[in-house]
């Protein structure tokens, strides 16, 4: 049931690459998809909530703020959770959590009690599930790692086109609050995935050679030492402009095409042209990242996704028909289905399988404190994005913008600048910045795991030494040891 020593990453260990990765796969495709869809779907009945309870849209809002600020602010408890009792058991009692918080939610009277169970409770379960799922699709995937990303990314979009739709049958059907029930039936099945979960085993070793690296990794349920690593705290600043910018295009671009005259239906199918083409996005990214040239510069193809999607935020704001906001959601699906498919590949290729878990918390948090209170501040603008609430800072400026010259170019061009901005930093941070530095600490960790291999075989304490010149062969002839990328400066960022 998820050993720490197995879900931490054992030394000799590799990824299969296949086999039980491919069940893996599945279940992380599914959480991925009802941890970004399932705010969505929760919005379809706003309606009926703000009909039953006599209050306004931005109460309502709350729900799904609340539920990505869990998503995303208790990373660095997944983290803890995941390194003190690994990655199944945290999923099991997350896909609990996340059922118990809807089906208590159906017999809610106030919107305070709904803010706390399908908010605090069902957003808490979906983080527990969401985190250690990638953490253990990053465990089974060395080498088909970049694939396995795209097609596990690939679960938000098409979730998101099957449950906002389910959404609104359950309501006309059942209500909000018979739809909150079945909802949290569905959420069960996240237990499911989490079963599939199942860690991988160590070499067997003696029991003298388990102990002391049980109590090595107990010593640190979160690891802050990889504010150490420059490539990762670049990749954080990076990420922190991004979503300044990234998500602000798909909130406005309906409410932009009603202004130019355009019929409500006609203007939501924007977004599912949008949605259509980011399912294939994703996928097809992973593909070419895993190819053997791009793969080592992955980073540099994040950037360019990066870049792609600004500029196509710049072009969208010439738009001046519905034709031209057409060829904008297809251009926009493409470049944002690159940055969801690379944005954890690049994260997992910078930090390694070691830190990772406590890398992704710490990342998420930083996200959450700019997700918080999206749609309060959006008012009458944030038509819900099918992606994610967009951060306040970023939407409240919009808003205002937009209220001051009521011409949605500015709030385009301004978008595409800070998403233009957020790939500058990351390719030119990680081509004069992080060269040769990033070699040394992970060649001391693989150091001292040698060290340890060598004394568990009972060598002699001359062979047991093992300093920097051997080190560095041994990275050379093993490549893949334990699932992790070789962090050189070609596959660091």
């Amino acid at each position: 049931m998820g050993a720490v020593v197995a879900d931490d990453g054992p030394s000799g260990v590799k990824a299969p690459d296949g086999g039980w990765g491919w069940a893996v796969l599945f279940g992380c495709f599914i959480i991925t998809g009802f941890s970004y869809a399932f705010p969505k779907a929760v919005s379809v009945f706003f309606k009926e909530l703000i009909r039953e309870f006599g209050i306004g849209y931005s109460d309502t809002a709350w729900i799904s703020s609340i539920l990505l600020a869990m998503l995303y602010g208790t990373g660095p408890l997944c983290s803890v959770c995941v390194n003190r009792f690994g990655c199944r058991p945290v999923m099991l009692v997350g896909g609990l959590f996340a059922s118990m918080g809807m089906v208590i939610a159906s017999f809610c009277t106030s919107i305070v009690q709904i803010y706390l169970t399908a908010g605090v409770i069902t957003g808490l379960g979906l983080a527990l599930n969401f985190q250690p799922s990638l953490i253990m699709l990053n465990r089974y995937f060395d080498k088909r790692r970049p694939l396995a990303n795209g097609l596990s990314a690939a679960g938000s979009p098409v979730f998101l086109c099957a449950l906002s739709p389910l959404g609104q049958i359950l309501q006309h059907e059942y209500g909000w609050r018979g739809g909150f029930l079945i909802l949290g039936g569905m959420l069960l099945n996240c237990c499911v995935c989490g079963a599939l979960m199942r860690p991988l085993e160590p070499p067997k070793k003696s029991e003298a050679t388990k102990e002391p690296a049980e109590k090595k990794v107990k010593k640190k349920l979160l690891d802050f030492s990889v504010f150490k690593d420059g490539g990762f705290v670049i990749y954080a600043l990076a990420a922190s402009i991004m979503v300044l910018g990234l998500f602000v295009p798909p909130v406005f671009v309906v409410s932009y095409a009603k202004d130019l005259g355009y019929q409500d239906t006609k203007a939501a199918f924007l977004l599912t042209i949008l949605g259509f083409i980011d399912i294939f996005a994703r996928p097809i990214c992973g593909m070419v990242a895993g190819l053997k040239w791009v793969r080592p510069r992955c980073v540099y193809l994040f950037s360019f996704a990066m870049i792609f999607n600004g500029f196509t935020d710049l072009m969208g704001s010439m738009s001046v028909d519905y034709g031209g906001l057409v060829v904008f959601c297809i251009f926009f699906g493409i470049s944002y289905g690159m940055v969801g498919a690379l944005q954890f590949e690049v994260l997992m290729a910078i930090v390694g399988t070691q830190k990772f878990s406590s890398a992704i918390g710490l990342v998420l948090l930083a996200e959450a404190m700019a997700v918080l209170i999206g749609p309060p501040s959006a008012g009458k603008y944030a038509i819900y994005s099918e992606f994610k609430i967009v951060c306040i800072a970023s939407i409240y400026t919009k808003r205002k913008l937009l209220d001051a010259t009521g011409r949605y170019m500015f709030v385009f061009i301004i978008a595409g600048i800070e998403v233009t901005t957020s790939a500058l930093v990351l390719a030119l941070g990680n081509f004069f910045c992080i060269k040769k530095k990033s070699e040394e600490p992970h060649t001391k960790e693989e150091a001292a795991e040698r060290e340890e291999l060598n004394k568990s075989e009972n060598k002699s304490p001359e062979d047991a030494k093992v300093d920097s010149i051997e080190v560095e062969q041994f990275l050379k002839d093993e490549p893949e040891k334990n699932g992790e990328v070789v962090t050189n400066p070609e596959t660091c960022v």
